[in-house]
């Protein structure tokens, strides 16, 4: 028996269309499979991970695809000792770098009871052991490059931005070229006007930031979205943080350097895999660099000169500061600050333009 689920897939302003199959026992293997040479039918680019047997792996696969049509991508996962109860998906789009491949926005009530918060997929029953799901990839509209699909499973709650954490089975790609398959030289990410507002104890405020979504979060919106947070925002007004005034800090140092903690920060007791869970690290300098510097940057490699510190929050702030900073996955960037209302209260805030390497 075979099951269809279809659901449109958003991640920031992409809307991709997401098909999985989910094959029974009933269905056979992919292992014992047999071609019919009369069949027609296009070949399906395939990733293979059989942990009992590595040496019919198939790391790797290579699918052709016309812009703004859809690829089929075959995924089996076969897994012996090992539990697997996540998949987690990316897709990178010309050289651009990886981004969440997911879904938030449900039509289907059948795909939304396998969709985790972060937008991996949760993994139940049978599928914990065998799994064999089949993909619509997008082939977004680019003249030349390639769209690479990553596929892995996890042990638990993985992290978009480390395939190694928790890692079950993979990473396996699928690559879909367009024109010469050439991915044009790699421009910085860049985001502008962010605003961080200064910490409410209860975790009500939106304080933190994410470098991979783009994406402002409140401190209490939930232990799925940790692994997004990178850095975070407070005033200090009294206790440790006395004299920091506007201050950046990382995710994993944020308590220690703002002197007072805030509720939904840190995985509580009764959350899965607590003991285990690990925040973002990130190193900051204040640059030498104007903010005229700062604009003039375009391309990743203008960022390859910032060196890592070994500070994880910088202090003092001022409009028109430029920080040098590098993050908890290697990727180096620059931020220039824009405005601050002094102050610690909830309606106080920093605001910032960021560029980043892809």
């Amino acid at each position: 028996m075979k099951n269809y689920l279809k659901s449109p897939i958003k991640f920031g302003i992409m809307a991709i269309t997401l098909f999985m199959v989910g094959c029974g026992s009933d269905d056979g293997s992919v292992f014992d499979t047999i071609p019919d040479p009369d069949d027609e039918s296009p070949v399906v680019a395939t990733i293979v991970f059989n942990e009992a047997d590595p040496s019919s792996d198939i790391a790797t696969a290579i699918a052709s695809g016309e812009v703004g049509t859809t690829v089929p991508g075959r995924i089996v996962f076969t897994s012996d000792a090992t539990t697997q109860r996540r998949m987690y998906i990316t897709q990178n789009i010309s050289g651009t770098g990886d981004m969440p491949f997911n879904s938030f926005d449900l039509d289907s009530d059948d795909l939304s009871k396998v969709l985790n918060a972060d937008g991996s997929i949760d993994l139940d029953g049978a599928t914990k052991k065998e799994i064999d799901f089949t993909f619509e990839l997008p082939v977004p509209a680019i003249d030349n490059g390639s769209i690479v699909y990553s596929f892995w499973t996890t042990k638990g709650k993985g992290d978009f931005r480390d395939p190694a954490k928790r890692l079950a089975l993979g990473v396996g790609t699928i690559t879909v070229t367009i024109g010469t398959g050439t991915n044009p030289t790699a421009e910085v990410r860049s985001f502008t006007d962010v605003k961080l507002f200064a910490p409410a104890v209860d975790g009500s405020t939106e304080t933190f930031f994410s470098l991979l979504n783009e994406t402002v979060y409140k401190i209490n919106v939930g232990p799925e979205f940790r692994a997004f947070w990178d850095f975070g925002y407070y005033y200090g007004a009294s206790g440790v943080s006395v004299n920091d005034m506007a201050s950046f800090a990382t995710t994993a140092q944020y308590d220690e350097s703002f002197g007072f903690p805030v509720e939904g920060l840190k995985p509580g007791a009764g959350e899965d895999d607590a003991a285990n869970e690990t925040l973002n690290e990130g190193f900051f300098v204040l640059s030498a660099m104007d903010t005229a510097a700062f604009d003039g940057i375009t391309l990743s490699g203008d960022l390859d000169s910032v060196t890592k510190s070994d500070v994880q929050k910088i202090t003092n702030l001022a409009i028109g500061d430029v920080i040098e900073f590098v993050d908890n996955y290697g990727k180096k960037g620059l931020i220039k600050i824009t405005d601050i209302k002094a102050g610690f209260d909830t309606n106080d805030f920093i605001q910032f333009d960021v560029k980043i390497q892809p």
